[in-house]
């Protein structure tokens, strides 16, 4: 017998706040959430917990969010923003197009500032390790990394114009997981920050060879 499919919670924040006071009610509902999410992991974040700590009724959070997963989702689209921005600095088409230690150096600075935005976020690795383990969060994560690679493909081909683009964006893809992965196991482990990026980045732009390569025939 098939089991019957899970329904994913509703995400989308229920209205946005329109006046200065439900503006501060707003960002200080999700800054109790990211604090409390840090104080007691996913597994115990709940919308109780999070009015309790920020002196709210619950009719109060619910007017803008439908459940955790809601808040959850805000969070982690607003850390992948910063993320992002950090990519669109470092991976430019000149690190593209330079000498290999170029594209080195700037794949380095951005494990390093992506690490470095994450744990300066408030529940900054929380939020993270959220995108990835709930299910219902899923789609946030691969959407924000979908449309950074599809960024980074669109440069990669003004660098290598006789690659295929498709072979592009799977190798522009397959570079912002392993990156975001490589952030991940340094929150994971104790490991020397910068050394792991440079041995990371090496190994990424060491595929920059092979492209241009192929592409010179």
């Amino acid at each position: 017998m098939t089991p019957p499919l899970r329904r994913t919670p509703p995400l989308a924040a229920k209205k946005q706040p329109a006046q200065q006071r439900a503006t501060e009610t707003y960002e200080r509902i999700l800054e109790v959430t990211a604090q409390t999410l840090a104080d007691v992991g996913i597994e115990r974040l709940s919308t109780n917990l999070v009015c309790e700590r920020a002196g709210l009724t619950p009719p109060a959070l619910y007017r803008y969010f439908p459940n955790k997963y809601a808040l959850l989702s805000e969070l982690g689209q607003r850390l992948m923003q910063h993320q992002n921005v950090v990519v669109a600095h470092w991976i430019t088409l000149a690190a593209l197009d330079g000498p290999l230690d170029g594209l080195e150096r700037a794949l380095e600075g951005l494990i390093v500032e992506t690490y470095e935005v994450t744990k300066n976020t408030p529940g900054g690795v929380w939020i993270m390790r959220a995108l990835r383990a709930v299910p219902a969060l899923q789609e946030v994560r691969l959407a924000s990394h979908g449309a950074v690679a599809q960024e980074q493909a669109r440069l990669l081909a003004q660098a290598l114009p006789q690659t295929p683009l498709t072979e592009l964006t799977l190798v522009s893809r397959t570079v912002v997981e392993l990156i975001y992965a490589t952030v991940e196991m340094i929150f994971d482990e104790p490991l020397d920050v910068k050394a792991v990026a440079r041995m990371v980045a090496g190994m990424l732009a060491s595929h920059m060879v092979h492209l241009r390569r192929t592409a010179a025939g």
